[in-house]
């Protein structure tokens, strides 16, 4: 039996709330930091991530839904004879939820299920805040609704900031070698440090939706772009990964992609371009992206000039021609 798109949206915001449920008394215990295995893409699965792992595919088959699957320690799993596939983050931001820390989300993202769907066929996605419950959702083309913790509306609220000296933003850090890190990012660290704020809230999902709320300005995370172009730190990530390269994947940005649009923030790659055309069913280095979003399009452009000059830095402190 075929899913409509409000059937499929519906099934994602039940998920959504059903995984948020089940891992909330998860948040802060001892369980949640338990190291329980290694996913696809190489970062560690912690016991949290577990829980919520083997609740959505139980979810899922007890509810006899029609529908495909993706995530990171699962990969790709079909129930029925799928229309959609899911693309599930369940906990998105480990490390802050086994803290005991905000952020942390459930993320889910919806697309056609066809040979290689790309994050611009992502029709639907739904982020709740495990902490506090609160919901985005956006529908592609339709915009974004969120409700906050109380469960009323709340309205978008995109900062008109262009000063990066006055930049509140947000950094992908897990993974990335912390030294060629900074040889990237450090002058847009320094330069936003006094006037400004920086920030690792270990939650793509997280960081991006504050970006929505008004909390922040950006969010930044280069380290595919250090890789492509700076192929000599390629060894470094590896040594901080064990072995592995851990950046942002698919199932971390589809859901918020997407919502991030639908509310006219800009959302784009490390160079500052479109990410629809990259592959959504995939967690390893090949499907890992890098993430700049923004307040506004101003904002952005001056981001990723500042990330050029960056990367001139990164090369000339660990390419060849050091």
């Amino acid at each position: 039996m075929s899913s409509s798109a409000s059937d499929i949206q519906q099934l994602a915001i039940e998920l959504t709330g059903a995984i948020r449920a089940r891992i909330l008394p998860q948040i802060g215990s001892a369980d949640a930091r338990v190291h329980a295995g290694t996913a696809v893409g190489g970062d560690v699965t912690f016991g949290i991530d577990e829980v919520a792992e083997e609740f959505l595919v139980k979810f899922l088959r007890e509810r006899g839904a029609n529908v495909a699957m993706y995530s990171e320690d699962k990969g790709l799993l079909t129930f029925g004879e799928p229309e959609h596939v899911l693309i599930i983050d369940p906990v998105d931001g480990t490390r802050p939820a086994a803290a005991g820390l905000e952020g942390a989300m459930v993320s889910v993202a919806v697309a056609d299920l066809r040979d290689e769907p790309a994050m611009g066929d992502v029709s639907f996605g739904c982020l709740q805040e495990i902490k506090s419950g609160a919901l985005f959702t956006a529908v592609r083309g339709e915009g974004v609704s969120i409700t906050g913790a109380d469960g009323e509306p709340a309205a978008v609220i995109l900062s008109e900031n262009t000063d990066l000296a006055r930049l509140f933003w947000t950094i992908g850090f897990r993974g990335r070698p912390a030294r060629a890190l900074i040889e990237a990012l450090g002058d847009l660290v320094d330069a936003s440090s006094v006037d400004g704020a920086v920030f690792d809230l270990g939650s793509a999902t997280f960081s991006i939706t504050r970006i929505l709320t008004g909390q922040l300005d950006a969010y930044v995370d280069v380290g595919p772009r250090m890789i492509e172009e700076v192929p000599e730190v390629r060894p470094l990530f590896e040594r901080v990964g064990k072995g592995a390269i851990l950046n942002n994947s698919p199932h971390d940005l589809a859901a918020v992609g997407l919502i991030a649009r639908e509310a006219g923030a800009f959302f784009g790659d490390g160079w500052g371009n479109s990410l629809s055309e990259r592959l959504l069913l995939g967690s390893e280095h090949e499907f890992q992206m890098s993430c700049i979003a923004a307040s506004n399009g101003e904002l952005a452009g001056r981001i990723v000039a500042a990330v050029d000059e960056g990367i001139d830095k990164l090369r000339a402190a660990f390419g060849k021609s050091r």
